[in-house]
């Protein structure tokens, strides 16, 4: 039986990993959610549930909440992001910056090789982990990129007792190819969530104004309900 388990936080690429690991034949599937002290933790958690109950995977949350405490990012603490228009998504290294975390991502798979490597010590079954990584280009965080997955599996390799791959399959594609992957698979978008400001879509902060460009570039409707103040 193949088992996987897929990092979630409940937005666009995640969530179509998720189901684009169920339509792999996965049949065994934990979906892995964390809190880790996000202004949006209860959206995100909402839409990552939802993904798990309608794959009929396990859901499981790890608890961070000391990265939120050392993160000076926009997704931790009090402050707005700057309301954006579409040209200003031609250059957006500098806003993104206020939103990096430090070593999230290697918290979080570190943390998912911990639980794959004790299911494997106490029931001997190997699990997949996936993670919804996406083509960002030359404005990439460190910890998104192919050279991250890379290394990532090369330290699973030499620290865990058991060879454990680290799969991001969405990794060479643009927001665009994801939406148009989600759609064919019958995912829906109303049930994932971007925004990393609020619990709904604020509609002008970087993720938002990222999530309305991929379905413009897509010439899809956008079903998503955004709160504008």
């Amino acid at each position: 039986m193949k088992r996987a388990m897929v990092l979630c936080s409940g937005g666009i690429d995640s969530v179509t990993t998720a189901y684009y690991v169920k339509r792999r034949g996965y049949k065994q599937i934990k979906i892995l959610f964390f809190d880790y002290g996000q202004k949006s933790l209860k959206a995100e958690r909402n839409c990552s549930k939802k993904t798990a109950k309608d794959l009929g995977a396990e859901f499981i949350e790890i608890k961070l909440k000391w990265l939120a405490r050392i993160s000076d990012s926009l997704i931790n603490k009090k402050g707005v992001g700057k309301k954006l228009s579409r040209s200003d998504l031609k250059d957006t290294k500098k806003e993104s910056a206020k939103y990096y975390v430090p070593c999230r991502n290697s918290v979080f798979l570190v943390h998912a090789l911990a639980l794959a490597e004790s299911l494997y010590i106490k029931e001997k079954k190997i699990y997949d982990i996936f993670v919804g990584f996406k083509n960002e280009g030359k404005e990439s965080y460190p910890d998104t990129t192919p050279e991250f997955v890379k290394s990532m599996n090369k330290l699973a390799e030499i620290s865990c007792s058991v060879k454990f791959r680290l799969i991001a399959p969405l990794i060479e594609k643009d927001k665009e190819d994801i939406i148009l992957l989600g759609k064919k698979m019958g995912i829906d978008f109303r049930n994932t969530h971007s925004c990393y400001l609020k619990n709904v879509h604020c509609g002008k902060c970087l993720a938002c104004m990222l999530r309305k460009e991929g379905f413009y570039w897509v010439n899809m409707r956008d079903p998503t309900e955004y709160k504008m103040s």
